[in-house]
């Protein structure tokens, strides 16, 4: 039988011990069913298999047709901001706490890990955003996020004062704790904490979520998923202000500064079960309520 995926990386959380039994599992599992295996370097020594072919997740990005990602929704940000770049499909096992982005119960992976692997599953493309730092005219520093990018103080509780354009047409001035910029898959996260609408995946849009606004008028605004947002801050803000794509890579800003925050051309491939239902996740997620009849 031709093998509808040939090269399959397992990626997971270091040092965790779930992780690391659900990683050996699946590679028992994908070797003994002639699958060619790539182990992410960071957590192969946690990997109780004598022979690995270790890789990095560069690599395993060239290399695999399917990435496995063992972890929460926050292991899965990191190795979807690499993948992004790679025609890969990634599917993600939940060891975390919410696990929106990770379909598979480690309890029970096997079986819908099989199914997809013959072919029975759903691909979904979602949309990551690119920030980019420019200091008088010229890129400074950039990186990619598949939630959000915030632009905030490096202070707590600390208002700073800056400037909205939307294609370059003025939007608002404000004064606040900063502003968070999600995709529809990050608005269930960090945006969804601060107040911000929940997107469906499917939507080609961005909402801007000011963070304690010192004004009762300033609301959430979701706007079209192509737009290119700027944000000029003012020069009477203090220096320590940033820019944190999914709250792991930290982009330095100065006063002055503008922060142009747009879709990138690469996109996160999903795979999912063929029973998966966005709105179920939402509800069992979010504790929402049954039907009533």
């Amino acid at each position: 039988m031709t093998l509808m995926y040939k090269t399959i990386g397992l990626i997971g959380k270091p040092n965790h011990q779930g992780a690391s039994a659900t990683i050996t599992a699946l590679h028992n599992f994908l070797t003994d069913n002639g699958y060619v295996v790539l182990v992410e370097r960071s957590v192969a020594n946690f990997v109780d298999v004598e022979s690995l072919t270790i890789e990095s997740l560069t690599e395993i990005g060239e290399q695999a047709d399917l990435a496995i990602v063992v972890g929460g929704d926050g292991y899965m940000l990191g190795a979807a901001r690499v993948l992004s770049g790679y025609n890969v499909g990634v599917i993600g096992v939940n060891r975390g706490n919410l696990g929106f982005l990770t379909d598979l119960s480690p309890d029970d992976v096997i079986g819908p890990l099989t199914a997809i692997l013959n072919g029975e599953s759903r691909s979904e493309q979602r949309f990551i955003i690119e920030a980019e730092v420019y200091r008088h005219g010229k890129l400074k520093s950039a990186n990619s996020a598949v939630n959000e990018a915030v632009l905030h103080a490096g202070k707590v509780a600390n208002m700073i004062e800056f400037e909205v354009y939307i294609d370059d047409v003025f939007m608002f001035s404000q004064r606040s704790d900063g502003l968070i910029v999600s995709t529809p898959t990050g608005s269930t996260a960090y945006s969804m904490s601060a107040g911000g609408p929940i997107l469906t995946p499917n939507l080609n849009a961005l909402s801007l979520v000011p963070m304690f606004p010192h004004t009762l008028t300033s609301r959430p605004i979701v706007v079209d998923g192509d737009s290119e947002i700027k944000l000029i801050l003012a020069n009477e803000n203090y220096e320590n202000l940033q820019v944190s794509c999914d709250g792991h890579v930290i982009l330095a800003v100065m006063p002055g500064d503008e922060v142009i925050i747009k879709k990138s051309p690469t996109t996160l491939r999903l795979i999912h079960p063929l029973n998966h239902d966005y709105f179920n996740v939402l509800r069992s997620k979010l504790s929402w309520g049954n039907k009533l009849y």
